[in-house]
């Protein structure tokens, strides 16, 4: 989710996105929770993160507490790592009508934290 905010505030940025534990589809209840709010991340594909970490980075940002404590050293250069940390929506359990308000608050403060960062860190200003 993140990934597809971060590209709607810009479409010129380079943005990746890979897991610690990489499922082989984007979980169905966030591509709803994003279509929900206009943002299509259906055709996202989930990746390792091992496949990037040779990479140059300006940022390389954990968004799940576990991932912050496993996620692997990077070999490539990394200017700036953070931590925006959310709960993990995916461990919500029970019907849809349960499991979607759980997608839609993280997908919110996802988004308006991400949007915090972007404004703070790539754009250089916050509008007034």
């Amino acid at each position: 989710m993140a990934e597809g905010f971060l590209r709607s505030f810009n479409t010129a940025l380079k943005v990746y996105s890979a897991g610690t534990r990489a499922e082989e589809k984007v979980n169905p209840y966030a591509v709803k929770a994003m279509a929900e709010v206009g943002i299509d991340i259906g055709y996202q594909e989930p990746e390792p993160v091992e496949n990037f970490l040779n990479e140059y980075f300006d940022y390389v940002i954990t968004v799940c507490d576990g991932a912050q404590e496993i996620c692997p050293a990077f070999n490539g250069e990394v200017k700036h790592r953070l931590h925006i940390g959310f709960d993990d929506p995916a461990a919500a359990k029970g019907t849809e009508d349960e499991v979607m308000p759980v997608y839609r608050r993280v997908r919110d403060e996802i988004k308006d934290r991400f949007y915090g960062f972007y404004v703070e860190n790539i754009n250089g200003s916050r509008p007034g």
